[in-house]
């Protein structure tokens, strides 16, 4: 085994957030996938709930928020951890290949999923060839 293979990754917390904003906030770990109609974009948010999930679209920028409920963790005193308790933001770019009529969003065991359709003017099409 390298020791690539067994280094442990840091959370990265969001640097130069709004002061309003109490708490924490770490960046999600994102994988992104491309299909021939849309993008799949995975952001891994642990601890956090469906409800308390908000996914924005605004002037082009995509914003996700996800908000951990501390109660759980004020009453423990751990030995040690790994495992930083905080909320979740990300923000993204969209272009306008992206349809944004047709986002969808679902979540699932601490996964967000979002579906960005491409517009139709950016999905890949059969041109037939013609004999002369």
């Amino acid at each position: 085994m390298t020791e690539q293979e067994i280094a442990t990754r840091e959370k990265q917390q969001v640097q130069g957030q709004e002061k309003t904003r109490a708490g924490r906030f770490f960046l999600p770990e994102v994988d992104i996938l491309e299909q021939s109609d849309s993008l799949k974009l995975f952001a891994d948010m642990p601890g956090v709930k469906q409800s308390d999930v908000e996914v924005t679209l605004n002037n082009g920028v995509l914003t996700i928020v996800g908000t951990v409920s501390t109660e759980v963790y004020q009453k423990l005193t751990p030995l040690y951890t790994e495992y930083n308790v905080g909320n979740y933001f990300r923000q993204f770019e969209l272009n306008e290949d992206i349809d944004a009529q047709r986002i969808n969003a679902s979540m699932k065991d601490g996964v967000l999923e979002l579906t960005l359709p491409k517009s139709e003017r950016t999905r890949p099409r059969r041109i037939e060839v013609n004999a002369r």
